[in-house]
């Protein structure tokens, strides 16, 4: 199978911006997009964390709250297997199932990269590692699966 169309990663970039409001309201990135693999990342914004019931102010990086983590790590699980689709840009699939083993808090920029594991005729499965940037320190903080209906037709 060819790679994705040269572009596509500024595409689904473009997409995320102007069409998911939700993706674009976390600060979704695209980093990179290829057959086989996608990275994409959420920077930290407060908005995002698991505040203290106290309405503390100060400037502390709360965690980030697991909802937001298993989402980008769910959507660069079904980005990295775009490639494996007849055709990349329209054809869809949907969540089977998604794992993620938290192993600690993110209190910084989130990154997940997915790679593929297995793209069968129907169902494709991803792993994915995300990784939490605070002052130059990057520390895993999830390690998950995703398995993924794929739309060929």
């Amino acid at each position: 199978m060819d790679e994705l169309p040269d572009g596509s990663a500024d595409a689904l970039q473009e997409y995320i911006d102007t069409h998911h409001e939700f993706l674009s309201w976390l600060g979704v990135t695209v980093e990179q997009l290829e057959r086989g693999c996608a990275v994409m990342a959420i920077p930290y914004d407060r908005k995002l964390t698991n505040v203290p019931w106290t309405g503390s102010e100060d400037d502390t990086h709360h965690p980030i709250q697991g909802g937001v983590a298993a989402t980008l790590t769910d959507t660069a699980g079904g980005m990295a297997l775009r490639g494996e689709l007849d055709n990349p840009l329209t054809a869809g699939m949907a969540t089977i199932n998604l794992n993620v083993n938290y192993l600690e808090a993110a209190r910084g920029d989130l990154t997940a990269t997915a790679e593929v594991t297995r793209a069968g005729k129907t169902v494709g499965v991803s792993e994915i590692l995300l990784e939490s940037e605070r002052d130059g320190e990057t520390t895993p903080v999830a390690l998950a699966t995703g398995a993924y209906r794929l739309f060929r037709a």
